[in-house]
């Protein structure tokens, strides 16, 4: 975590894919398969965009990755950011919130 940096965090969740993905991870405490991601909202994600809206994410420190079989599951790192940064996660998914989850 000490090399995650809070403009990597800000770039990753500029994408209303990646926001949409990352709240979801968020709320919820177990992990997701990638394929769970496939749609968001009214959007079909094509396999390949969605494994580099993964990466990105992975990359800003905000989720972990593992593969389990043939598949990769994520989970988030909202404690250990938070930790990092206080207050930042609750800000971001707030103000996600506020605009109603558009992606």
């Amino acid at each position: 975590m000490d090399d995650v940096r809070p403009e990597a965090i800000l770039h990753a969740l500029s994408d209303p894919v990646r926001a949409a993905i990352f709240v979801e991870l968020a709320g919820v405490s177990c992990v997701q398969g990638c394929s769970t991601f496939a749609s968001v909202g009214d959007r079909t994600i094509p396999k390949s965009s969605l494994s580099q809206h993964f990466k990105v994410l992975r990359d800003a420190g905000l989720i972990r990755s593992e593969r389990q079989g043939v598949e990769m599951v994520n989970a988030s790192r909202c404690a250990e950011v938070e930790e990092r940064f206080p207050g930042l996660i609750p800000a971001i998914l707030n103000a996600y919130a506020k605009v109603g989850g558009r992606s």
